[in-house]
């Protein structure tokens, strides 16, 4: 590195945290304006991004040498119309949802500060766009232009800047860099004064953002098949299609990248490319117009991105009409040997029979997954079970029918939301598959009343004890602990529930047993011996598992260990003389484990 560049590294570094700084100390204060404040502000940014939209596309086209100035002052008046409209009546500030059925109020609070990152494909209408959802969602942006866009950039984020702080919002409440480096962008996503990014431009830049640390709204790229069905208006749809790839030459995301045709109507299909001043290339053609424009690695060659037909075409040596609206190459399949099967953003399209709808559907999978994934497809057709059988199986987000794919994605030709960030959803990487706009600026506080009482298990009982007439208190001994009359019976009844045997329980059932037999057939059904143990409460230890048992030599009651010994259990045993029988699995609380270690009376297994 040189000492001029890190020179500049430094100052981009320095200038991305101090526009950061500037633009939350503005945010802090944008965050206490009126909804009806915040609306005048982005009324009054339309206004004066309206008056100044060609000035600002023609800036574009000069400076990046992309696409064609009519073009980007269409997509610049798309933003500061059709999205200030989508805006008009939304609201951003305090209460912006009330659902009294579930006793929910929505209340929406800002992000932040935004990092804007542009492009240099689309840079005047997303700087404008970043700049009017921000402040919709009374939020502070500062943007990181593409090197190659900064002047056209800069200016666009200016006069978006200067209406706002005319029509009341703080100043630096909008910036922008002027001195570019990766290291400048870095600090500005990661900084600490950056809340969330919106970043539009190359995988590598989109990745970068979503490694930032922060919350990121990242976009992927769009590789979009156009399927022709059989039923289709033929010469509308290719119209459609060719209008949408040469919109601004292709620099949309959303542009049509390929034909998909039913067999059936591929003669009509390449009448209508032909009709509409499209040329059809044959194989050689396709192969010097592939070296030419699609990298090794895939990408689109930079100095033929946003270039007209023509000009494509003579780069690779073919000569065609300087009035060619498209180029088009047959291709037989999709992936790396088929480079022009992927993004190409350019008028140049790929073309693909196929037997039928079923046919159609896999190969527009597969383009969209070479390059394509989560982002917009379009299928023109009048057989609504075709087009509802794409819609459920295709791996797209927005699939369009019956219209111009870079302009229906976008929701100027659809009701899609209008935006110029188009989310590609897990697909593609991304983290939402929405239309960006600044509902995705703002965190939605929910104010939720109580509508079902909780009451815990510990209270029901209380409250079912209180109800209930009192119960004759257990017999216990003077050492017994006072912990309540009728504590012992609901620890007895708390085991059995959970069939767990006490040890006063064992103890009772073998005193039972000695009491009223002598022998191993005392559990007879029928048998004096029962009626005498039911009256005596013998059954009910016979009901929670108790054995006949024989006697040991030492003239204790030979039985299974028990499941549990509480300190009542040894005191009951102390009193009566017996031992209790304890295995490996007896649970010993460690008041009854001293209190029988001391007196002697376990006797393990």
């Amino acid at each position: 590195m040189s000492p001029s560049d890190f020179d500049r590294d430094l100052r981009a570094i320095h200038e991305a945290r101090t526009l950061a700084r500037t633009a939350r100390e503005a945010q802090q204060k944008l965050e206490a304006f009126s909804q009806e404040q915040i609306d005048a502000i982005v009324e009054a940014m339309a206004a004066a991004g309206l008056r100044e939209s060609e000035r600002l596309a023609q800036m574009a086209v000069d400076e990046t040498g992309y696409g064609r100035a009519a073009d980007k002052v269409a997509k610049n008046n798309f933003v500061l119309e059709r999205v200030v409209d989508a805006m008009r009546g939304m609201r951003t500030v305090g209460v912006v949802r009330e659902l009294p059925e579930d006793n929910i109020v929505e209340i929406a609070e800002p992000v932040g500060v935004v990092a804007g990152i542009i492009p240099t494909t689309n840079p005047t209408s997303t700087a404008i766009f970043k700049s009017l959802i921000a402040i919709k969602a009374r939020c502070g942006i500062v943007m990181s232009p593409h090197p190659n866009a900064r002047a056209c950039i800069k200016a666009a984020a200016d006069v978006m800047h200067e209406a706002a702080v005319a029509a009341g919002a703080p100043r630096g409440i909008i910036g922008c860099s002027t001195v570019i480096s990766m290291d400048g962008t870095q600090e500005l996503m990661r900084g600490d004064a950056t809340d969330v990014i919106l970043a539009t431009g190359g995988m590598a830049m989109v990745k970068s953002a979503y490694s930032a640390g922060k919350p990121a709204y990242g976009v992927g790229p769009g590789n979009v098949p156009a399927y022709i069905e059989r039923s289709a208006d033929v010469a509308r749809a290719v119209r459609d299609i060719i209008s949408g790839t040469t919109f601004d030459n292709g620099t949309l995301c959303s542009s049509e990248q390929a034909i998909v045709c039913d067999r059936a109507v591929h003669g009509q299909v390449r009448d209508a490319i032909e009709s509409e001043g499209g040329r059809i290339l044959n194989p050689d053609e396709c192969t010097r117009l592939a070296a030419t424009l699609i990298t090794e690695r895939l990408l689109v060659n930079p100095a033929l991105v946003g270039q007209p037909a023509a000009k494509i075409a003579a780069a690779a040596g073919i000569s065609v009409p300087d009035d060619t609206t498209v180029l088009v190459c047959p291709l037989d399949g999709v992936g790396r040997e088929f480079p022009l099967s992927h993004e190409k953003l350019s008028p140049v399209l790929a073309l693909y029979q196929v037997e039928d709808w079923r046919e159609g559907c896999e190969r527009c999978k597969q383009l969209l997954q070479f390059g394509g994934l989560g982002h917009t497809m379009v299928i023109h057709s009048q057989d609504d079970d075709v087009v509802l059988e794409f819609g459920l199986h295709k791996p797209a987000h927005r699939i369009l029918v019956n219209t111009v794919s870079s302009l229906g994605a976008v929701g100027l030709t659809t009701n899609l939301f209008p935006s110029m960030t188009l989310g590609c959803g897990s697909w593609g990487n991304n983290s939402t598959s929405d239309n960006v706009g600044p509902q995705h600026l703002l965190n939605i506080k929910r104010l939720a009343r109580g509508v079902r009482p909780f009451q815990s298990e510990a209270v029901a009982q209380r409250q079912r004890r209180a109800t209930e007439a009192p119960a004759d208190p257990p017999t216990r001994s003077a050492a017994s602990p006072a912990t309540g009359d009728d504590l012992d019976a609901r620890i007895e009844d708390f085991l059995r529930s959970r069939g767990i045997i006490s040890a006063a329980a064992r103890l009772a059932g073998d005193k039972a047993q000695d009491d009223g037999c002598d022998c191993d057939t005392c559990n007879t059904p029928g048998s004096q011996d029962d009626a005498e143990r039911s009256s005596s409460g013998a059954d009910e230890t016979h009901a929670v598992g108790l054995r006949n048992s024989t006697r040991e030599a030492e003239g204790t009651h030979t039985s299974e260990p028990v499941d549990f010994v509480a300190e009542y259990d040894v005191r009951q045993a102390i009193d009566r003389g017996e031992n209790i029988r304890i295995g490996p699995r007896t649970i010993i609380t460690p008041l009854a484990n001293d209190l029988g270690q001391e007196h002697g009376i376990f006797r393990r297994r």
